[in-house]
Order: structure tokens, then C-alpha cells, then sequence
């Protein structure tokens, strides 16, 4: 037997389809069409999202589905008074790049999905959460991720909206105290995806050679090893 034959391995076409839309995923902001997504897609890209990984496959999230625009013109002030509070974290030339970004798309985007996180789901002993309490959030952040790819499969685009206040956004969609909000998100079919991420054409930020962020065996022996 060929030993570098894999009989679990999806073949190559499946397998470029995955990895193109983990790498042309994109935070889309502003290119938004007014199309509306079908019932059924967007049922798929929950049942996406809903069949992440989970820590004790406790399943931690709910998903909100927003359309109504009164409801979301209120979310998008929350959003702008943040928006400042951030703003102010900047002077000069950073500071009016700052406010050059357009950092949502809450009105412009048909869809509006809050993905929330139950700490309390799967009882009081979750198994493999005894030490490591967060794991709830980072299940949920999973979840965040298999929606996202799977939007991007159906070429639909997402952002996440991570400047807001979860205390009043909890009020604006009625939130039970023990549920923690982990992400809004702005869905919809868009004009373009992006080739590389806005931050990085616009000269906020560069992408991190990977040979800097692996080590072998400990974290001082860093490097890209010779394959």
C-alpha cells in the first residue's frame, strides 16, 4: 500500500475548496448588496456554525437573527458611541485613519446574526471545562468560524463587529442575564471580496511571517524546519 495515500483525505478538488475559503475569507464592511439570503442558505450557514467543535459537546451558543431595521438602527448606535470611545485611543496620522474605516455594515447588511455563549448549558460539571472555565467562549468562537467559511462558500459576505458594548446590546435584544454575547456579525451577498484583508492594503497592519509564530517542542525553539 502506498503509504502516502490517505483513504480519509477529501480529494482535491474538496480539499481546494476548503482552503480557498479559509484563506479569501474576509471582515466585510461595505460592499453589501441589498439581495436578500434565502431561508434555506441561511439555515445552512447555522447548521454550519452548529456543528462546530464543543468542549464536552456542550453546544454553548444561540443564534439571534436580526432583520428588522428598527431594531438594528439601534444596535448601530450603540456601535457609534463606541466607535469614538475608540477613536480617542489615536492621534495624528493613526487617528484619521481610524476614522477613515468604515468598522460595520448593521444597516447596510441584510442579515445580522448575534451569536451568544450559555455558560451554564451542559450542567453544573461540563466534562474536560474543570480547569479551563473559558472553553465555553472558545467553542463558540468555533462556531463563529465554521459560519463564516461556510458563508464564504455560498459567497456571502461577513463582519464582525467587535466595537460595541455588550451590557447594552444584551438590553437592545432582551438577553437573560447568565447569556454572554461572543459576536455580531453583519451577513450578505457583496459587490467583491477583497483580495487581501482592508488592514493590510491600507497599512494598519501586515501579516505575520509564520516561520515567526511556530516552535518546536518549546517556545524557544522557533523556526520554519526543512520539510
Amino acid at each position: 500500500m502506498n503509504e502516502n495515500v490517505n483513504e480519509h483525505a477529501f480529494d482535491d478538488a474538496e480539499k481546494k475548496g476548503v482552503y480557498r475559503a479559509i484563506h479569501e475569507r474576509r471582515d466585510v464592511r461595505k460592499e453589501f448588496l441589498p439581495r436578500k439570503i434565502s431561508r434555506k442558505i441561511l439555515l445552512k450557514l447555522l447548521n454550519a456554525a452548529h456543528h462546530a467543535g464543543s468542549v464536552g459537546f456542550m453546544q454553548p451558543w444561540n443564534f439571534i437573527v436580526i432583520e428588522d431595521v428598527k431594531i438594528k438602527k439601534k444596535i448601530k448606535g450603540v456601535f457609534v458611541k463606541e466607535n469614538e470611545k475608540a477613536k480617542s485611543n489615536y492621534s495624528g496620522k493613526a487617528k484619521e485613519m481610524y476614522g477613515s474605516f468604515k468598522l460595520e455594515g448593521i444597516e447596510e447588511s441584510p442579515v445580522n446574526i448575534c451569536i451568544t455563549c450559555d455558560s451554564s448549558r451542559g450542567g453544573k460539571h461540563v466534562l474536560g471545562r474543570n480547569t479551563i472555565k473559558e472553553t465555553d467562549m472558545f467553542s463558540t468562537c468555533c462556531a463563529v468560524q465554521n459560519l463564516w467559511l461556510a458563508a464564504r462558500a455560498e459567497g456571502i459576505g461577513v463582519g464582525w463587529v467587535s466595537i460595541i458594548n455588550n451590557g447594552l446590546l444584551k438590553k437592545v435584544l432582551n438577553m437573560p442575564k447568565h447569556i454572554k454575547p461572543i459576536a455580531y456579525l453583519c451577513l450578505g451577498y457583496v459587490s467583491k471580496f477583497d483580495k487581501k484583508p482592508l488592514l493590510e492594503t491600507s497599512g494598519w497592519r501586515k501579516r505575520m511571517p509564520l516561520d515567526e509564530l511556530i516552535s518546536w517542542d518549546s517556545w524557544d525553539n522557533m523556526g520554519l524546519k526543512e520539510i
